[in-house]
């Protein structure tokens, strides 16, 4: 299994996924780098997405969007804050509208990647903050954390290519 962790802390404000996989560090950051690869796992499969622009830089902004069963188009916006390749990676994150801009631009969360050598293999640890309780459980009530353990479980498959 891929996450090996998931913990919603309401004290904290923070959502805290935990994966281990069987590739190093380099390959894992390549998941998160390459907007491509990035495009097979972001999302559930049910909802796989497009990133329309990567411009994958600290102060880069990255626009995408996700399409359900039914052709449904959920957008997303990312502002890339930090990046310490190969290991540490910052965004903030919303919802976008249907021109890719955000609908709020003070809904966002703040997410911080950070991939590190285990064993043979590599951990990855996300944590996302929110700005306020209320905004973490309207998201988990979203079904954030199901649909991130099922993301996740696709990037196996990417690195195994």
């Amino acid at each position: 299994m891929t996450v090996i962790s998931s913990t919603k802390d309401v004290g904290a404000l923070t959502l805290t996924f935990v994966a281990e996989f069987a590739a190093p560090v380099d390959r894992v950051w390549q998941v998160w780098a390459d907007p491509r690869k990035l495009e097979r796992w972001w999302g559930p499969p049910t909802w796989p997405a497009t990133f329309d622009r990567y411009d994958f830089k600290p102060g880069g902004a990255v626009r995408y969007h996700m399409t359900g069963p039914d052709g449904t188009k959920a957008r997303g916006w990312w502002a890339i804050t930090d990046i310490d390749e190969p290991s540490r990676l910052e965004f903030d994150d919303g919802f976008a509208g249907d021109d890719g801009e955000p609908v709020d631009p003070e809904d966002v969360t703040h997410a911080v990647v950070t991939l590190e050598a285990a064993g043979p293999g590599t951990r990855m640890t996300t944590v996302s903050t929110f700005r306020s309780a209320e905004q973490l459980e309207r998201m988990a009530e979203m079904g954030m954390e199901e649909g991130m353990r099922l993301a996740m479980g696709q990037i196996d498959a990417i690195l195994a290519d």
